[in-house]
């Protein structure tokens, strides 16, 4: 994969966070405050809890740091796959996002 590449991809994954939060806000009780800086989204939860989600350039990795842990994803066939585990990078936010606003979200690409 190209740098273009990555760049193409990955901005598509943090347009995707940020449009998601937008609607959960209005959609849901759940404030999630987003906060994007260059290539990293904050997401701040009302329990003061944060996620985290950094792209890592020179590796071509997108970084997502939560309460359960850190994770590493790679584009891999049409998606960004786990590096260590077959999860997708959307089926954990969700879950994680999910577990810290105390209520089902349900994040995707768009």
């Amino acid at each position: 994969m190209t740098d273009l590449e990555f760049m193409d991809h990955a901005e598509a994954l943090l347009k995707a966070v940020e449009l998601t939060c937008d609607a959960i806000n209005d959609t849901t009780e759940a404030d999630i405050d987003a906060q994007r800086s260059g290539g990293m989204i904050t997401m701040s939860f009302p329990s003061r809890s944060q996620i985290v989600i950094n792209l890592q350039k020179p590796l071509h990795e997108v970084w997502l740091a939560t309460r359960s842990g850190g994770y590493h994803y790679r584009w891999v066939d049409g998606a960004w796959r786990d590096t260590k585990s077959p999860t997708l990078f959307f089926e954990q936010l969700s879950q994680d996002a999910s577990a810290q606003a105390g209520q089902a979200l349900r994040f995707a690409a768009r």
